[in-house]
């Protein structure tokens, strides 16, 4: 649907008076403001990049706050929000928001590395301290690299089929679980080296804020879609499933025929 340029501009500088963000001005949410499953769109709305009552996002505030606050390209920005869009059950919707994405099996997973699968507490979005002390046993050294993230995202498939009679995981959510790891090695880490600080990715996934008091900037070149799925790609490339009971037979139990992690 192509709404008239006059009522979007409107429409979109209404976002960005509500929206426009700072690494100084933090808080987490008060009461009437939404959180979701994702802890760096979560730590946006936190500092105001993202509005901060977390609901009705645009295209437009979407790439202002991943491009103020994090340097990432309107490419990576777009297609987030396309798919965030799909999050939306309304008719036609042209907006999501962090109350859309806990919407169970679309983008929200199961084997989240800081949130508890759905089926064991109806609570998918809250932060939940023994999953996320599982996820960062794997980060073992003080430089996380690729094979540390794929190891940390398979432990917790792992932990969710062995104990979740309902583990689902489709295919976007699986894609969109490798991206996360890509996400936090590309915004904290160093590109070039592929490695990021631990200390830098437990400040932000434990506090939703991004660690600027640990000498954290935004990456000085802009993260791309290229480089989000070349990340991506790696991190699959280095899961090994010989944990598991074979791949090939756990997905059949669960119903995964075709799906991959």
């Amino acid at each position: 649907m192509h709404m008239p340029s006059l009522v979007l501009i409107a429409f979109a500088s209404i976002g960005f008076v509500n929206a426009q963000g700072s690494l100084e001005s933090w808080h987490p949410a008060r009461p009437g403001e939404s959180r979701g499953p994702c802890p760096m769109l979560n730590t946006l709305a936190n500092h105001g990049f993202l509005p901060r009552e977390g609901r009705n996002f645009t295209l437009p505030v979407v790439k202002h706050a991943l491009s103020t606050a994090l340097n990432i390209g309107d490419d990576v920005s777009e297609l987030l929000y396309n798919f965030a869009l799909t999050t939306n059950p309304g008719p036609n919707a042209t907006t999501w928001g962090l109350d859309t994405l806990g919407n169970h099996n679309i983008l929200e997973h199961d084997a989240s590395l800081s949130r508890s699968d759905k089926f064991f507490t109806d609570d998918a979005v809250t932060f939940n301290a023994t999953i996320y002390n599982q996820t960062r046993g794997y980060w073992t050294r003080d430089l996380i690299n690729i094979q540390m993230v794929a190891n940390a995202r398979l432990a917790r498939m792992i932990d969710s089929v062995k104990y979740n009679p309902k583990f689902a995981l489709s295919e976007l959510a699986a894609d969109f679980s490798a991206g996360e790891g890509a996400g936090y090695m590309l915004v904290f880490g160093n590109k070039t080296q592929k490695t990021v600080r631990r200390d830098l990715v437990e400040y932000f996934f434990v506090n939703e804020h991004l660690p600027t008091e640990l000498g954290w900037t935004a990456p000085e070149e802009v993260i791309s879609l290229d480089d989000v799925l070349g990340f991506s790609q790696e991190i699959y490339a280095a899961t090994s499933y010989d944990a598991l009971e074979t791949k090939a037979a756990m997905m059949r139990r669960n119903g995964m025929v075709g799906k991959v992690f």
